[in-house]
């Protein structure tokens, strides 16, 4: 099973500040994405890379997930990222601005030698593919299959929405075919689904309703830009009591259940889409520590 399903909240974390690289897992996010792209002033490009490999050499980060946001392949400082931070431990590729299979298949091939090299296991390094342009999100499904490392497809939506010349509403009735598109295809391939970064930070009523409204269209977590967004997402991608109980109570009896059949539980008839979505909210509960 791919574990990054059950990531709520990818926390993005500027990699050109020390205190930064040392305090995010203070608030307790779901994985953290060091930013060596966006985040980062061309002049400081480098220097933002060797701090990142000193902390993964330093720090020890626990069980949660960490990922290096490269700066993209075709730039100038796209695969020295990824085969110095490699080198020093680093497991998670984040690919900004993947458009095809190809670029994944690149990439893919790039990790396999550097694996090989380094006597690292062979497809440990795993990648989390960003669709940030329209051909992107036209490709979702390929660039999911593309390799076995993909382990979560997201969707980059400032730049999607240049990319196309629009503004980004704030109904963002724009950009609910892109979304549920990631989504599905996603589902498809067996993949994390990760909305994208919400900018307004001060208003945190409009996050929470747009957490609650990515969580129901499908997305398995969705980017923070500020640490005060982790506890909101969490709190919106919390089952409630009721299904946690009656989860609990789907996975007792499909017990009795044999070779994909079906039982009444409660009057509701009881198969193995119901039972997976079950799992899917006991995972949940356990993530946000309400079950043990």
């Amino acid at each position: 099973m791919n574990n990054f399903l059950s990531i709520r909240s990818w926390l993005f974390a500027p990699a050109n500040i020390p205190k930064i690289l040392y305090n995010t897992l203070v608030f307790k996010p779901d994985a953290i994405i060091f930013d060596l792209e966006d985040a980062v002033p061309l002049a400081e490009k480098e220097d933002a890379r060797e701090l990142l490999i000193e902390a993964l050499k330093t720090i020890d980060y626990g069980e949660t997930p960490i990922f290096a946001r490269v700066n993209g392949i075709r730039t100038e400082f796209g695969y020295d990222d990824i085969k110095y931070l490699v080198e020093a431990g680093l497991k998670n590729i984040r690919l900004p601005m993947c458009e095809g299979e190809l670029d994944i298949k690149e990439l893919d091939d790039y990790l396999t030698k550097l694996e090989e090299k380094n006597n690292i296991e062979k497809g440990s390094v795993k990648i989390a593919a960003a669709l940030e342009t329209p051909i992107a999100v036209y490709n979702a499904l390929s660039i999911a299959k593309a390799s076995k490392r993909v382990i979560g497809i997201s969707f980059g939506i400032e730049d999607f929405t240049r990319s196309l010349g629009i503004d980004r509403s704030k109904e963002e009735t724009e950009l609910l075919y892109a979304r549920s598109k990631i989504v599905l295809e996603a589902n498809i391939a067996g993949v994390a689904s990760v909305d994208g970064v919400y900018t307004n930070i001060d208003d945190t009523d409009a996050f929470y309703k747009q957490c609650e409204f990515s969580r129901s269209l499908g997305f398995t977590g969705k980017a923070c830009i500020h640490p005060s967004q982790i506890s909101i997402l969490h709190k919106a991608y919390t089952p409630k009591e009721e299904d946690i109980i009656y989860s609990l109570k789907i996975i007792e009896a499909s017990k009795n259940i044999k070779d994909g059949g079906v039982i009444s539980l409660e009057g509701k008839m009881i198969d193995v889409p119901v039972i997976e979505k079950a799992k899917k909210i006991i995972e949940l509960a356990k993530k946000a520590r309400l079950l043990i």
